[in-house]
């Protein structure tokens, strides 16, 4: 009877060990939707409704006033996941060089940003201080300032990073960080704009999610897409021609190996300002 109890004890323990080796340290976190935790639904100063890619989407347009920041630990309060997927859709001024998202440690020290224009920069610093400046990943030849709607991916595993842009440009460039690398999550983190830098976003943005891992960016092309055929095909337009197989984008697959200081003040909660304009119709008219 000891024998078989021994043993039952021991059969309860396997799913545990199995488990425990078997799921991501990441599994089952959240996507953390950035525009929702800066409360860029409740239309705080210099944000207002415009209309999104599709008809039935809601974008935001965001003018020079706005000021959106929070707590980093307020979006990531389990640590910022080692590697990430950002997705994003954006539409900016035409001419626009500035920050689209910006993570700053308690030290001042920025440790991750999104800068659109021409080029697009992807800015990332750990705890070592790796990569250093010239190591920077820098994407040439890609232009996002050009008033249209662009979907931006940017998927970060091991020491490489990977843009992906309206879902048919693919480019990887080496992300030289430390073996573990960390990022402080007691500083903040800010939309549009850098402490002490007089560029500043304006335009429109329909999403920006940060997902722990990679997949989501390979795998967001497909859904976005059957998701805007959808709503287009929900209001049919007359005298527009549908879209053939032919033309549809093919899908991205992920690569086997894609492995190749200034002082921040206090902040306490989010600075926006919600002063609710519900009741505004959404900005149909391309950012000028």
């Amino acid at each position: 009877m000891e024998r078989c109890s021994r043993c039952h004890r021991l059969f309860l323990l396997v799913p545990l060990v199995l488990g425990l080796s078997v799921v991501p340290a990441w599994a089952g976190v959240p996507p953390v939707d950035v525009l929702r935790a800066l409360r860029f639904p409740s239309l705080p100063d210099g944000v207002r409704r415009a209309r999104g890619i599709c008809p039935a989407d809601v974008a935001y347009r965001v003018s020079r006033p706005a000021q959106l920041s929070a707590p980093t630990r307020q979006l990531f309060p389990g640590g910022f996941p080692k590697d990430f997927s950002l997705l994003t859709a954006v539409r900016t001024r035409p001419g626009l060089q500035a920050p689209l998202l910006t993570l700053y440690s308690a030290q001042g020290v920025q440790q991750l940003g999104l800068e659109l224009g021409r080029p697009f920069r992807f800015l990332y610093e750990d705890q070592t201080g790796r990569p250093q400046p010239p190591a920077q990943p820098v994407f040439r030849g890609l232009s996002l300032a050009d008033g249209k709607w662009h979907r931006v991916a940017v998927a970060v595993k091991g020491q490489s990073v990977t843009l992906i842009v309206d879902c048919k440009k693919r480019v990887t460039r080496p992300l030289p960080r430390s073996a573990r690398p960390l990022l402080d999550t007691h500083g903040v983190i800010i939309f549009g704009a850098r402490i002490l830098d007089e560029e500043v976003f304006e335009g429109d943005i329909q999403e920006l999610v940060i997902v722990p891992g990679v997949q989501a960016a390979y795998e967001s092309c497909e859904q976005k897409e059957l998701e805007c055929e959808g709503a287009w095909k929900e209001k049919p337009q007359k005298h527009r021609a549908q879209r053939s197989p032919k033309q549809q984008p093919s899908r991205l697959h992920r690569p086997q190996n894609q492995e190749p200081q200034q002082q921040v003040r206090e902040l306490g909660e989010p600075q926006t300002t919600a002063h609710s304009r519900e009741g505004r119709h959404p900005d149909t008219s391309p950012p000028h």
